[in-house]
């Protein structure tokens, strides 16, 4: 009975700890994206290949943070924001992470080429960027948001191109659409974090500060993703349709998140910060289940 207790804070440890190498909360809205395309793109959704699709992505999604992780184990041991993470905090060695991360990899770039071979290169491109180029230009550039925004706006895509098997002007729309919607979530990110990332050496900020300059990108950005969230609506997006009701939804939204937006460029604070990024996080989902509601109802 002793040996039993004793093994069951250890499984629960090693699985908490899984899940932060993971990040799953973050990996689970990427898998969520990534269904919304799915069913956008489909007439009527298929349990199986959603289950392909959802296993598949949290894979591969799972590496790329798991990857991530093991390259910033040092930089995460300075930040208060990433010092407990499993690796940095001393509860998980790098081989054992990197074999959880090698082995989700596998799994989810097997997965997705069951669905269609395009799938599963569109998933190994987004691995490759994620932790090859956006990782380590995180300490050399605040260019690095633009090439995190590429795997960032994959799985929104990604989903559509599973389904249809190919890639043109409708996930083209939808990967452009979580594209720019990047830049004003982590520019706030960027802000609200500024400190603490300085001390590790990482600059997100596009003037490398946070002051007028940067609010000002937010709002141009916020601008961007709001017309290409609503640009469906004119019957330029091939069968990416979207009804007036749902355009004027999707504007909505927008203007919520410009309205948070200008809160930056007035107050230029952590607090006008944070709430842009929980808007940001909500115009996104809000906007995802806006277009597959539309389509559906």
């Amino acid at each position: 009975m002793l040996t039993k207790t004793l093994k069951l804070p250890v499984l629960s440890l090693f699985i908490a700890d899984t899940l932060l190498l993971t990040k799953a909360r973050l990996t689970l809205s990427v898998v969520f994206s990534s269904l919304a395309g799915y069913l956008l793109a489909v007439p009527s959704p298929n349990a199986l290949h959603i289950l392909i699709l959802s296993l598949g992505g949290y894979g591969l999604a799972g590496a790329s943070n798991a990857y991530n992780q093991i390259i910033e184990r040092d930089i995460d041991a300075l930040m208060v924001r990433t010092r407990n993470r499993p690796i940095p905090a001393g509860r998980m060695s790098v081989p054992y992470a990197f074999g959880i991360a090698t082995t989700l990899l596998i799994i989810g770039l097997v997965l997705l080429y069951v669905l269609n071979p395009k799938t599963a290169m569109f998933g190994a491109i987004s691995v490759f960027l994620y932790t090859c180029a956006y990782t380590p230009l995180k300490t050399r550039t605040p260019l690095s948001v633009f090439v995190g925004a590429i795997p960032g706006a994959i799985p929104f895509m990604l989903g559509w191109v599973s389904a249809s098997g190919s890639f043109g002007i409708e996930p083209g729309i939808l990967f452009m659409i979580q594209f720019f919607w990047q830049f004003p979530h982590f520019w706030a990110i960027g802000w609200l974090m500024h400190s603490d990332y300085s001390r590790a050496g990482i600059n997100m900020l596009p003037t490398g500060k946070p002051d007028r300059a940067t609010a000002l990108q937010i709002i141009l950005y916020t601008l961007w993703t709001i017309v290409i969230s609503i640009f469906p609506v004119f019957g330029f997006s091939g069968t990416l349709q979207l009804s007036i009701a749902a355009a004027i939804a999707v504007g909505i939204v927008g203007l919520v998140l410009l309205w948070y937006g200008f809160g930056v460029y007035r107050n230029q604070d952590e607090q006008a910060a944070r709430k842009l990024m929980i808007v940001s996080i909500v115009y996104i989902t809000s906007i995802q289940w806006i277009y597959v509601l539309d389509k559906f109802i």
